[in-house]
């Protein structure tokens, strides 16, 4: 003999079966914990990547894509080493080539 399926749940009287009411609790655009200097991080590199003039941007983009970088990656390496790249910097090139990512988040291999 087959036995009837159950219900999931018994509906208690006054309860739609909607979601519940109670909601996750807030995570801060920080994340968890003291903030500390999140705000003046955020404010200095909003500034870094706006505050740069059209035509240097094109410049940039047009030498960047010269290399076989994208704009980001050719701006990041002048950012944080002060390094205008050039084609004879074969080595700093491949290395950024490397560290590119998938959307799986694996190493891409050129």
């Amino acid at each position: 003999m087959a036995s009837r399926p159950r219900p999931a749940a018994i509906a208690i009287t006054g309860h739609n079966g909607g979601p519940p009411l109670a909601e996750k609790p807030h995570v801060s655009e920080w994340g968890k914990g003291a903030f500390g200097s999140y705000f003046a991080w955020r404010t200095a590199h909003r500034a870094a990547w706006r505050s740069i003039p059209r035509e240097t941007m094109l410049r940039r983009l047009e030498k960047a894509e010269t290399l076989g970088l994208t704009y980001e990656e050719y701006q990041l390496e002048i950012f944080e080493r002060g390094r205008f790249l050039q084609a004879q910097d074969v080595d700093a090139i491949a290395a950024i080539k490397a560290r590119r990512r998938t959307k799986r988040g694996k190493t891409r291999q050129d």
